[in-house]
């Protein structure tokens, strides 16, 4: 299977990936209160996500993420969409992000295309109700498989470069995601989000993840996203113990701030400059793709991709 990374890492030290979606969406005003979450966006105002795609690769991205990670024909249809406009919804975010992408680098000085990764989002996003954190989930792995599938096979046709299962909270929604992944033509990674330094949040350990993964040539990176900062270096050393070589190595982890539930809050602080000096660490660690997750912006992005590509001027 053909890595798209590979000609980008044979210029790059690392491929910087974007960052949050959503908090960029929210913080230029967009009402992200629905259980839709960013994809109500895609009926709304989709010209404000093509708009945060197009800044995140001004910033410095070499691969953003479409607006599927909570798309789902379900969440659509209880809008009162036909199933019809739901797939149209999720074709067209998609189509948000290629155009994006196609509109930038018209106008970039040159170097290589920046790619499009169609989201995969874990069964809890469209539930949401917090299980996307924990795992605990009302379908075993067939339920979760079922509910994959659709979608799944449709982004495999949206024209994406890849596919990224991001946020996945235990290792029976990996489980599920195997067979699907193991049929596809295209390339994806797995990315997978964690409670502490060597355990995915159902408590499974980190290096099970990677021994799952080894023999699926369609698996080009594997890693961590939507996680604690401060948990990133320790997860890579037991990733690495076990990952194989051909695998790249990807972290995506939220700004440093932490959710508080009960009050429906952030709490902490993030800022650029210290989440790019972790990169740095997480870089020495392995990992070749980073990016950021939940409350970094396309400032964060631009640190990353300066203190990043630094490396390569030395």
């Amino acid at each position: 299977m053909n890595n798209p990374f590979k000609p980008m890492l044979e210029k790059n030290p690392a491929v910087i990936l974007d960052g949050g979606l959503a908090t960029e969406l929210a913080a230029r005003g967009a009402d992200l209160s629905s259980a839709l979450w960013s994809a109500r966006l895609l009926l709304d105002d989709p010209e404000m996500i093509a708009a945060v795609h197009h800044d995140y690769l001004v910033a410095g991205a070499q691969c953003i993420v479409t607006a599927t990670y909570q798309a789902t024909t379900q969440g659509f249809m209880s809008l009162g969409l036909s199933e019809e406009e739901a797939w149209t919804l999720v074709d067209k975010a998609v189509s948000l992000a290629l155009s994006a992408r196609d509109s930038y680098w018209q106008s970039a000085p040159g170097g290589i295309k920046p790619l499009v990764a169609a989201s995969v989002g874990p069964y809890g996003a469209y539930l949401a109700d917090g299980s996307e954190y924990t795992g605990a989930y009302d379908l075993d792995e067939v339920g979760l498989r079922a509910f994959h599938r659709p979608r799944w096979q449709r982004l495999l046709k949206s024209g994406a470069d890849l596919l990224a299962c991001e946020t996945i909270p235990s290792m029976d929604e990996v489980n599920a995601l195997i067979p699907l992944i193991a049929e596809s033509d295209i390339p994806c990674w797995v990315s997978v989000s964690c409670r502490d330094g060597s355990h995915m949040h159902d408590g499974t350990p980190i290096e099970r993840l990677a021994e799952c993964l080894n023999e699926l040539p369609q698996v080009v990176a594997v890693g961590i996203n939507c996680s604690a900062p401060s948990h990133i270096t320790s997860l890579l050393a037991h990733l690495a113990a076990k990952l194989v070589d051909d695998k790249l190595m990807l972290v995506y982890p939220n700004s440093g701030e932490s959710w508080n539930a009960a009050g429906k809050c952030w709490e902490g602080t993030g800022e650029p400059h210290s989440f790019s000096a972790s990169a740095a660490q997480w870089y020495g660690a392995g990992a070749r793709l980073i990016g950021g997750c939940c409350r970094t912006t396309p400032a964060f992005i631009e640190s990353l991709s300066r203190t990043l590509n630094q490396r390569q001027s030395r």
